[in-house]
Order: C-alpha cells, then structure tokens, then sequence
C-alpha cells in the first residue's frame, strides 16, 4: 500500500466544528474544502472533491497467531485485520487486489460492504452476481465513489474467505452528528476458531451452529496466558471516536467500555441523532460509531474494554467475558480490575436509530414475502431456504453476465426477485418460524425497518423516518419488513451476514431495472476476468461445494 501521511480539517456543522483525521495518500494534493452540513442528503447530494484515492491489497495464505495460536489463515496485506482503506466523502477510490493464495481452487473478490455502488454494480465484489472469481496469480481492480461518509470495511465474498482473515476496515471522512476530539478508527470484532473456517464447514452443513474458540478485537485477543490485548491509550478529559465493526461468522457481541458511556452517532453508514448507552449490540455485518469520552481517571487507570458474546445467538468457548481489551490513560497499560456494566444477554437491535435526515416510505408498488426454514439437499446437508428456495448459483456464470447474454428467464436457485421499474418503493416481509436469530444484509442500498420483532406481526407500520441502515436482525421466530425504492440498476444480493448461513443457501438477489443494466456494466472487463476464471476452472476441475456467494 502507498505511504500515507496524516492530515486534518473541520467540517462545519451548524455552527459547530468537528474534527477529524485520517490517512491521507501523499500524492494526492491538499485536503477536500467540502463544507457539507451533516443534514445534507448524500442520496441527493455528494461533494465533487476531484480527488482519486488508490490502494493496492493483496490476499496471501500464511501463518499468524492473532491469539497467541498459530494456525493457517488468509490475510491482506500480511494482517489480520487488513489496512484501513480512507477516502472523503465524495473521492473516488481505486483498489487492485492481487490474488496470490497458493491453492488451485482458491478464488477470490473483494466486497465493500454498504458501499452503495451507485451505478458501479460490477465493482460490487460478490462472485456468481457481479463477477467470477479472480484467480491465483491475477490482479482485479474495483473502482467505485465514496457517496456515502462514515463507517464499514470490505471482505472477501466468496466461500469462507471472509472468515479466515481476508477483511479490513474502511473509512469515508464526512460530517458527524456530534463533536469529538479524536478518531481512533475502526475496531473490527470478530470471532476466531483454532481450525480454519474451511475444516469446520462440514460440522456446520451436519450438527449445526459451530462453537468458536475465541474472539478478537482489532485482530488481537489471549488464549491460555498467549497473545496480546488489544489497547487504547487516552488523555483525560478528550473525547474519542471509535468505528466498530461487527466482522464475526456467527457471534453478537454487546460492546462496552468499564465505567465510560457511550455516545451512539451512526449505524452502519447512517448518520442518527445522539443518543448515550452503557453498551450496544452489534450483530455480524453491522457497524456503530461511538464517542466516548476520558472521564473516569478519578475511579481508575485501566479499564476493560469488552466484546461480549450473547449465549441466546451464539456459541463461543472463550473463557466467560475474556475477548477484552484494555483502555489505559496512563503511559503503560496495567491489568484492570473494574467491572461490566449490567446488561441482559440478548440478540435484539438497537432502537434509538433516528437518521439525522429524516426520510419518509411510501405505499408500496411491489411486495414479496420470503418465509426461512431450514432444510437439507441431496447430500442430506443442512440447507436454509427462502419460500423453499435455497440458492445455488455459479462462479463461472454470473448474474451480470447472463444478463449480457440476453437470459430470459432465471433458474428458481437463483433467487432472482426481478424489480424492473424506475423509483419504486419495495417492501420485503421475512418470517420465520425458527429460534435462530440471523443478521440480514442488503447490497446496493440502504433500507428502511418498517416492523421488527417476534412474532406475530400485528400488521403496524413505521413509514415516517424509520431507522435506516444495510444489516439488520430477524429475531428467531420473529418477523423483519423493510423497504427499499428502486433507485440504483444492478443485481443486488441480499443474504444472511453469518456465514454458515450464506455458504447454505440464506440468499436471494434482486435484478432491478435490468434495462438498464447494459449501460451501466464494463463488460469487456468483466468477459476478460471470467475468461481468466474459466480456463483456471478448466485447468484445475475446481469444485464449488456451497452456494456460490
């Protein structure tokens, strides 16, 4: 990756000031003077900034012991998790990501999740919808704009990739609902097992949910007295940003920090209205911007910081409340003695989501109802199913391709929902009968949460400024409607976020406004990067043994 250097600005907010930092790419001239205001719509309006940020990642199979226990893993750039790729609200960004794993059958991609991809769909990332898999030895580059401004990352979208190191945080600098001092950037949490994703697949298609070892904050934790805590050094009395991201394959955590509240000021990449908490709950896929603010020196000068797996949705074998670390305002970290703020074990989202800008549904044009049960194929392998429908589709013909190719029909595995007019509003109302609670993740836009909650739906709705986000959860035997318009030409994947789940077939995709797909797609660049994957599938007689996404 280039070298960076770090500077700073002030966005105006009202009269107000906020400031940020960030690395910026060296050569690319001086910082954006956009002066947007943090009510403005970023569906409606977005900084011409002129300015062009590129990264180079590259995806390597290695050895690393994030916990202190080496085992094989899959990792950018050499680390777990991999570098923070920053742009400003309105830049575009270029990535290359080079593919250089060693085995035949690993493909790869990139996404970037909740990047909207507005009329970039090809640069989406996810293999089998918007492109083939890049194989070893080759270099596939995104291009896309930062329309959006806040908090995510990007991760592998094929297989269990994402799973065995291949993710790292992204930031969008914009405008903030409140003032801090400083930004530390993202804190990625994630569960971790001691066999690789890959070898716990098979218990997870026969027995079921796989109990994880450990689990990390920012790449880092302990097991049995080895490894590291991950640390946060503070000055009294200074306020700090922390962009957290939920990056586990099948673990909720609730997030806190000992004795210190937190000040929530986005969900995934929306900015809400202020509200202070003792801790959130953040599901798979999901993102929170906090503030919290060094006051507590009085009490103590160490404090827990704290990742805690919710047991009611999640099977983790970490020594109770051990994924820590250790926010210190001394020079040097010491082992804190304080105590967790009280909370009730639960997989239920956060509530308080009031987008700063108020946006309103309207009646719905379209509706489909998806109902989850869970089912095997012929290999007596666990299945999940929307309306009987598990998906399969396949690496080396994708959703964009067949597209191209005049298809006039789509097999049911693929889940296609077709959404063919302009700007209409789209309700989707997903039921399940099921105790299992799972994260729901939609590309390509952001949708609002209309009901919410167990069941039975009692027929409400929240059409005046729902919350707004990209991921959010469908309670066991519970309901989620949301809404979205068709606002954005693509074919758009929307999938569970845990990742079991997604590899047995908890996906559909959304092909909307397929007219006008053509236009918007590089298909010679596409041709080429499935041309490559072809004759790398030809050579080595890849097996796909899961869903395709």
């Amino acid at each position: 990756m280039r070298l960076h250097t770090v500077l700073s600005w002030v966005y105006a907010l009202g009269g107000n000031s906020v400031y940020h930092t960030m690395a910026r790419d060296s050569s690319s001239g001086p910082p954006s003077k956009a002066q947007e205001m943090i009510n403005t719509d970023y569906t409606t309006v977005v900084p011409d900034t002129g300015v062009t940020r590129e990264y180079w990642l590259a995806i390597d199979e290695l050895n690393l012991a994030p916990d202190g226990v080496s085992r094989p893993v899959m990792a950018v750039n050499g680390t777990i998790p991999g570098p923070t790729i920053y742009a400003d609200w309105g830049d575009e960004v270029v990535i290359h990501v080079t593919n250089n794993l060693h085995h035949a059958e690993n493909g790869t991609s990139i996404h970037w999740h909740g990047i909207r991809q507005n009329y970039t769909n090809q640069n989406d990332g996810v293999v089998s919808v918007t492109q083939c898999p890049s194989p070893p030895g080759s270099t596939f580059t995104y291009k896309w704009r930062a329309v959006q401004y806040g908090s995510t990352w990007y991760h592998s979208h094929i297989g269990l990739q994402a799973w065995e190191g291949v993710f790292g945080g992204v930031v969008i600098n914009g405008p903030a609902s409140a003032n801090y001092d400083h930004d530390v950037g993202t804190v990625i949490l994630s569960d971790w097992s001691h066999q690789t994703a890959d070898e716990l697949y098979t218990y997870a298609q026969t027995v079921g949910p796989v109990p994880m070892d450990n689990g990390l904050i920012n790449g880092t934790n302990v097991w049995n007295n080895q490894g590291s805590r991950f640390q946060m050094k503070v000055q009294k009395n200074q306020s700090y940003r922390i962009r957290l991201v939920n990056a586990a394959i099948d673990t909720v955590f609730k997030f806190m920090i000992d004795n210190h509240t937190l000040t929530v000021i986005s969900s995934d990449l929306v900015p809400i209205k202020p509200y202070t908490a003792d801790f959130v709950t953040i599901a798979m896929g999901q993102r929170y911007d906090v503030i919290v603010t060094a006051n507590q020196q009085r009490i103590a000068d160490d404090f827990w910081i704290r990742s805690i797996p919710q047991t009611a949705c999640s099977a983790n074998n970490s020594r109770i409340d051990d994924i820590k670390g250790i926010l210190h305002y001394n020079h040097r970290a010491g082992t804190p003695t304080t105590s967790a703020w009280d909370y009730v074990d639960g997989c239920i989202d956060e509530t308080n989501l009031v987008p700063v800008v108020a946006k309103n549904v309207g009646t719905a044009d379209f509706m489909t109802l998806e109902d989850v049960t869970l089912g095997s194929n012929a290999d007596d392998l666990f299945r999940w199913e929307l309306n009987s429908t598990t998906m399969l589709v396949s690496w080396e013909d994708p959703t964009l391709l067949q597209i191209h190719e005049n298809t006039t029909s789509f097999p049911a595995s693929s889940g296609v929902i077709e959404l063919p007019q302009a700007n209409e509003w789209f309700y989707l109302f997903i039921n399940t009968s099921f105790v299992v609670t799972h994260p729901v993740h939609l590309h390509g836009h952001d949708f609002f949460i209309l009901s919410q909650g167990p069941n039975p739906y009692n027929g409400t709705l929240n059409t005046k400024n729902p919350p707004r986000r990209d991921t959010a959860l469908l309670e066991g035997q519970g309901h989620l409607l949301i809404a979205f318009q068709t606002d954005n030409p693509g074919a758009w994947l929307m999938h569970c976020h845990i990742g079991w789940h997604v590899e047995e077939g908890f996906a559909l995709q959304f092909v909307e406004r397929e007219s006008e797909i053509e236009d918007v797609i590089d298909y010679k660049s596409l041709k080429s990067n499935c041309g490559s994957w072809r004759a790398y599938d030809t050579k080595f007689d890849i097996q796909q043994i899961d869903s395709g996404v």
